[in-house]
């Protein structure tokens, strides 16, 4: 079975509703990090006052909107119109001006060279062409624009954790569906390969991850599958931030070469 990315229409309605599992990217995950983000905004020199910035596949908008309270003028693309939809709405209640359409990250319905930052999270590791997405993200780039991502390694931690534990497992999994693929998943040096072909060129990678104890880490997924426990509660519990260990996740930014 492939990845059911349908998920995201049937449940999309309800991203911000802590009871809806993906509701779990965001709890630790959003400001974990946007955290990061921000730390290499400031390391580069780059001021988000003003600055356009694309959100590549953004569900329910989680991080468009942290960005766009920075001051930056955000569009955010997703292929899910209900996602689309809910991220409008919730964008519209706050009174954030974040400009949403319908589109996949293999065709950006977007001019040449026009946004100073793009950022893709949560989405490199469930598509299929991952030159076409970069490529096409490199292209909207200005030069010397900056790319922020995250993605998950391919390793045996990471099947452990994101395949067993949080797919398979019946006492743990967060829905009974397949949201990932093992053979989809990214290594760093793939990846860094991708993004200098598009003459991007990699600043940095660091590990993405819970900081949480692993048997509580274990225990509260249990706990969630049963509904004792939201699934914000569970992603609050797991602490997620910047870690050394880069073999389950990692994130990290390049930057358009002239």
């Amino acid at each position: 079975m492939g990845i059911d990315n349908q998920i995201y229409n049937r449940i999309g309605d309800s991203w911000w509703d802590e009871a809806n599992p993906l509701n779990m990217l965001h709890g630790s995950f959003t400001p974990g990090r946007f955290a990061y983000f921000r730390a290499v905004l400031d390391r580069v020199g780059l001021e988000p006052a003003g600055l356009r910035a694309l959100d590549v596949g953004c569900g329910g908008g989680f991080l468009a909107e942290e960005f766009a309270r920075l001051g930056c003028a955000v569009t955010g693309v997703d292929p899910s119109s209900v996602s689309v939809g809910t991220a409008r709405r919730h964008a519209d209640s706050g009174r954030l001006g974040i400009g949403y359409a319908v589109a996949t990250g293999e065709r950006l319905p977007l001019r040449d060279e026009t946004f100073d930052l793009a950022y893709c999270c949560d989405v490199l590791e469930h598509i299929s062409d991952l030159d076409r997405v970069i490529g096409e993200t490199a292209r909207i780039l200005k030069p010397g624009g900056v790319y922020l991502f995250d993605t998950i390694n391919r390793t045996g931690a990471s099947k452990m954790l994101a395949i067993k534990v949080m797919q398979e497992w019946r006492l743990t999994r967060v829905v009974d569906t397949e949201l990932h693929s093992w053979e989809l998943f990214i290594k760093p040096t793939e990846l860094e390969e991708v993004l200098r072909r598009h003459r991007m060129r990699l600043g940095e990678i660091t590990g993405l991850g819970p900081r949480s104890n692993k048997a509580a880490l274990v225990w509260n997924f249990a706990q969630a599958r049963r509904g004792r426990i939201s699934f914000g509660q569970l992603s609050r519990s797991m602490d997620v931030g910047e870690v050394k260990d880069t073999s389950v996740s990692y994130m990290g930014y390049a930057v358009k070469m002239a």
